[in-house]
Formats: structure tokens, C-alpha cells, sequence
């Protein structure tokens, strides 16, 4: 079995994601079948079919996110900050074709979420960045095409 590497913050989170669906959701779809069939017939009732089909997604979500905590590693953070990138390391890049900066954190895959600046260690981005320096340029393929990175920070 693989593990998935996690920050603490992001297991965390996974973990009170499983919580609330055991302890509120699991039981409000229950409340909502039982009230769909005190309706009558349950081959035309929508309210049951809607009710059934949550009650799908929970479980399944559920067994998900039970899988994936049985496989997380929790990366313990960073002390200092490293010569080269690697998990957990805030990186600040310059895009050599647009002179835009960005900043990521390198997360695992289940915290992964560029809008709000974290980028996967397994995404192309996190993948060519791991070892890098300060100073390197990487380059990427991505959908809309090659596009060329300086690294000028990392934090932690």
C-alpha cells in the first residue's frame, strides 16, 4: 500500500470532513428516507430516489476518506528552510514568459488547491520542482503549453 503524504493541517482536515458525514450527514439522509417513504409509494417518489442517492454519496465518501486516512503519512514540517524544494516548502516563482510571480505550497494530493495556493507534490508543477534550487528554471508542460519558471524563495 502506498502512502499519500499529508501536512498535519490537511489530514486534519480530511479527518473532520469523515466525522461530519458519519455524525450529521449519515444521520440526516437516514431522517429524510424514513420521511420519504412515510409518503406513500416509493416507485414514484422523488423525494426517496434523491434521499436513496445521497445516502450512495455518503458511503461512498465515507469508505473514500477511510481509505485514505489508513494511507496517510503525515510529513512532519519543516524546521528551517531548505536549500532545495521538497514537501511543505512555500515557493515563489517567476513565469519567464508573462514576468508574473506566483507562490505555492507543495502539499499532497488531497490538499491540493492552486486557487488558493497550494500545488500537489504529484502535479507536473510539483513534480519538476522537487530538488530545485533557488535560482533554477523549470519547465513545465501543461494543457495550454510549455511554460518556463524561475525559482527566487522558498520559505517555510
Amino acid at each position: 500500500m502506498n502512502k499519500i503524504p499529508f501536512t498535519k493541517e490537511g489530514l486534519e482536515r480530511i479527518k473532520k470532513e469523515l466525522e461530519h458525514l458519519i455524525k450529521v450527514e449519515r444521520r440526516n439522509v437516514v431522517k429524510a428516507i424514513e420521511e420519504a417513504r412515510a409518503h406513500g409509494d416509493l416507485s414514484e417518489n422523488a423525494e426517496y430516489e434523491t434521499a436513496k442517492e445521497r445516502q450512495a454519496y455518503i458511503e461512498g465518501r465515507i469508505q473514500e476518506l477511510s481509505s485514505i486516512i489508513a494511507q496517510a503519512e503525515v510529513i512532519p514540517p519543516l524546521k528551517k528552510i531548505p536549500d532545495r524544494v521538497q514537501f511543505g516548502v512555500k515557493v515563489r516563482l517567476l513565469n519567464l514568459e508573462t514576468n508574473e510571480t506566483v507562490e505555492y505550497r507543495i502539499v499532497g494530493p488531497y490538499e491540493a488547491d492552486p486557487a488558493n495556493g497550494t500545488i500537489s507534490v504529484n502535479s507536473p508543477l510539483g513534480r519538476a520542482l522537487i530538488g530545485k534550487e533557488v535560482g533554477d528554471e523549470v519547465k513545465v508542460k501543461t494543457p495550454s503549453g510549455e511554460k518556463i519558471f524561475e525559482i527566487l524563495e522558498l520559505q517555510i
